[in-house]
């Protein structure tokens, strides 16, 4: 726990770094501060917020930066940013929603002069219409197509070789009894009814469902990213090419941001990670804004900032709460 003069010298140090850039002396921290202490207060103070990692000293320089873990406790206790006071002149206009998230991606990128990320919405794995198609002894092609008329095509083994007619006679099955319910649904009810059905037959229709929600998921798992060159401008990567190097493979390996932006989609509301806290944000010197989207009201993605560890975190709250509201209504309005 830290005293209140403890707390405005770490607000006020963290606050003139994230403007400046630069190592906060004692002095700079004196006259910004607006508290009448000695600098010997003041390095005392300064003594102890390094002891607990708060702050750190680069060798370069007799000053001190905040620490990970004192972005965290600054973002945590003494961040006063207000959602939604941001005024944006940009709209998202109601279109495909693949048009849609690609525009908040840019628009993410453009308001925080950093990289904006944002996963598609996920769709219900429903289906309309499903056919069975035999290819070959145990080979069958499985026809999907969603309400939307979109269609997926995987290819399945089967246990038994099934002649064309039992494969009819299953699609012909699931078409009038399943169409328009969800493939979890689905699913639950084969378990309940697998006594009704023969074993070929059974076995068949549990593994046209596995595959039509095995592809769907990857339909699914889209993020779209913007501003990454962004990164090559901001002072704290410039000067380590190692850093940009590491940044850059996360967005290449988008598995890895899927997963980050799972993560936020499980949360309510705005949520910042402040890299080396945890495996979810794996480099120290990146921090994450998020926030999930909805649309009549279910979530179905996530967005956000992705910079330096040294950003602006109240700007970028409301940047983020403000698109994620865009996002949702652009998407409603369709």
């Amino acid at each position: 726990m830290l005293d209140e003069r403890s707390k405005s010298l770490l607000k006020t140090l963290v606050e003139r770094y994230i403007a400046d850039g630069q190592p906060v002396g004692s002095r700079t921290l004196s006259r910004a501060s607006g508290l009448e202490l000695s600098p010997a207060t003041i390095r005392n103070v300064m003594a102890d917020l390094e002891d607990l990692g708060l702050i750190a000293s680069p060798h370069t320089s007799a000053g001190r930066i905040p620490t990970p873990r004192g972005y965290r406790l600054f973002v945590d206790t003494m961040l006063t940013a207000q959602p939604g006071r941001l005024e944006l002149e940009a709209q998202l206009q109601p279109d495909q929603p693949q048009r849609v998230i690609a525009s908040a991606a840019q628009l993410l990128s453009n308001l925080s002069s950093f990289v904006g990320v944002v996963t598609s919405p996920k769709k219900p794995s429903v289906f309309h219409h499903i056919e069975f198609l035999r290819l070959g002894e145990r080979r069958v092609l499985v026809i999907l197509v969603s309400p939307d008329g979109d269609v997926q095509n995987r290819v399945i083994f089967t246990a038994q070789d099934l002649t064309q007619a039992e494969l009819a006679e299953a699609s012909n099955r699931l078409n009038a009894h399943y169409a328009g319910l969800t493939l979890e649904a689905v699913r639950e009810r084969l378990r309940n009814e697998v006594d009704e059905l023969r074993g070929e037959i059974a076995g068949l229709m549990s593994a046209a469902v596995q595959a039509g929600t095995e592809a769907m998921a990857q339909q699914d798992e889209q993020v779209i990213v913007s501003g990454e060159r962004n990164l090559l401008t901001v002072q704290d990567f410039s000067h380590d090419m190692g850093s940009l190097r590491r940044l850059f493979d996360l967005f290449e390996q988008k598995t890895q941001l899927m997963r980050l932006l799972d993560t936020s989609s499980r949360a309510e509301g705005v949520r910042i990670y402040i890299g080396g806290e945890s495996q979810v944000v794996p480099y120290e010197e990146l921090s994450i804004v998020s926030a999930p989207y909805e649309v009549d009201g279910q979530v179905v993605g996530t967005l956000g900032v992705i910079g330096p560890t040294r950003m602006a975190y109240d700007r970028m709250i409301q940047i983020v709460d403000i698109t994620s509201r865009m996002v949702g209504q652009a998407l409603s309005q369709r």
